[in-house]
C-alpha cells in the first residue's frame, strides 16, 4: 500500500457512500422518515423534559448570570466542590 493510496481511500469511501445513496429509492425515504422522527423527539425532549429553568426563577440576564456566578464561585470554594445550590432538591432561590 503505497503513499499515494492512503491519500485516496478517504476519497474513494466517500465517493462510495454518495453513489450508494444516489442510488436508493426506498432508502431515501426511509431517511427522510428517520429524520423527521429525531426532530420530532428532540423538540418533545427540549420542550418538555428541559425547561427553562432561568427564565422561570430570574427575570433579566443579569440576575440570571449574577446566580450562576454565585453558584460556580460557591462550589469553587467549597473543599469538596459538593455545595448544594440553589437548583438542588429542597432549594429556595
Amino acid at each position: 500500500m503505497g503513499m499515494n493510496s492512503i491519500k485516496t481511500l478517504p476519497k474513494s469511501a466517500l465517493e462510495f457512500y454518495i453513489q450508494g445513496f444516489k442510488s436508493m429509492t426506498l432508502g431515501k425515504t426511509l431517511w427522510k422518515i428517520i429524520a423527521v422522527k429525531l426532530l420530532i423527539i428532540f423538540l418533545v425532549f427540549k420542550f418538555f423534559f428541559f425547561p427553562d429553568i432561568f427564565k422561570k426563577h430570574f427575570k433579566t440576564d443579569e440576575q440570571r448570570a449574577e446566580h450562576v456566578m454565585k453558584v460556580l464561585t460557591l462550589q469553587a470554594k467549597s473543599p469538596s466542590g459538593h455545595k448544594k445550590n440553589s437548583f438542588s432538591r429542597g432549594g429556595h432561590l
